[in-house]
């Protein structure tokens, strides 16, 4: 087993640098030289922060999964890019977050107007690059970005409402991630199809085999979130804590901690007069304690098993298959 899971490693991570590479490439040309600077000068900062990449990188495997041209699809995986950078400049301006991909976020370094603006701007750049498609592909993936951007909009909507309930239950919070990661992740995928003229069924297939990944990415963010490494994860270590948000490990634990834990818990998430750090260590401990810790290690795998089941609905050859599946088998490993 522990040379299977290296063989995967290297075979997934080839395939991923291949990637990465054409994305870096074209990302750098986006603003390069536009005025005023002032303006395209935060887009550059946070799309060269760096990052998984992953959005980008699903377009182009899936594109490739249907024998269409890779480079082709790199305007569509680009786009997705852009976009999934624009809510990030957002959320971390409606979050206050000091830090993203281990650096100052964009209205840190600059302020919080010019990271309204520019992010805005991104919004309309990532329209833009569908312009390079003939009439039908461009419908299909405005189409296809606008229902999914509207969505991610409903999504962070309701993670904002969530903060100050007390209320939320577990099949909202699936809900809530879906629309807000899951669904953007489902149409990078979609987008690599349409690009390369797959069939309605095939979307459909490869976009909710993207969905399920897209729970499973979310459940594996909460939990490095509270448990992962600072050096590796990029993010402020606790920050959904200390933000308050009902997070899966958050709503687990409430249902399956001791009468103690769970008062000390509610009181914790009610106030915003405690230590940070006291906060972050005591909330963590209790996760550990009610068990919430394996279940969510549970859910990840099951959410990412689920989604292999709609990679066998897929009219594609079966190595195309294993390279979709070696994709997700490596996500639900990784530790950033």
């Amino acid at each position: 087993m522990f040379y299977f899971f290296i063989n995967l490693y290297f075979c997934v991570m080839q395939d991923l640098l291949n990637y990465q590479e054409k994305v870096v490439s074209y990302l750098t040309e986006i603003v390069k030289d536009k005025e005023p600077r002032n303006l395209y000068e935060p887009v550059s900062y946070i799309l060269e922060l760096g990052g998984k990449r992953l959005r980008p990188i699903l377009t182009l495997l899936a594109a490739d999964a249907f024998n269409g041209n890779v480079d082709n699809a790199l305007h569509a995986a680009i786009s997705v890019e852009v976009f999934h950078n624009f809510s990030l400049v957002h959320d971390d301006i409606m979050d206050d977050a000091p830090l993203r991909r281990g650096k100052d976020t964009v209205h840190e370094k600059w302020d919080i107007n010019t990271g309204i603006l520019s992010g805005d701007a991104m919004l309309i750049i990532a329209y833009q690059l569908f312009e390079k498609y003939e009439s039908k592909v461009f419908q299909d993936l405005a189409k296809l970005f606008s229902d999914t951007a509207l969505k991610v909009c409903e999504g962070q909507q309701y993670d904002m409402d969530f903060e100050t309930r007390n209320d939320v239950d577990i099949p909202e919070y699936i809900k809530m991630i879906t629309y807000k990661t899951s669904v953007l992740i489902g149409a990078a995928l979609e987008m690599g199809a349409i690009v390369s003229g797959a069939s309605s069924d095939d979307r459909k297939a490869i976009y909710d085999f993207g969905i399920n990944l897209g729970v499973a990415f979310q459940l594996q963010d909460d939990y490095l979130d509270a448990f992962g490494n600072p050096e590796t994860f990029g993010k402020q270590i606790g920050g959904d804590i200390i933000e308050n948000k009902k997070t899966f490990l958050y709503l687990n634990a409430l249902e399956l901690c001791s009468s103690d834990d769970k008062t000390l818990l509610l009181g914790l998430y009610n106030s915003n007069n405690i230590d940070k750090v006291e906060k972050v260590s005591t909330v963590k401990d209790i996760f550990k304690r009610s068990g919430v810790v394996n279940l969510v290690k549970e859910e990840i795998q099951n959410y990412t098993f689920r989604s292999f089941e709609f990679l066998e609905e897929l009219k594609i050859d079966s190595d195309k298959k294993d390279m979709l599946r070696n994709f997700g088998e490596w996500l639900m490993n990784r530790n950033v």
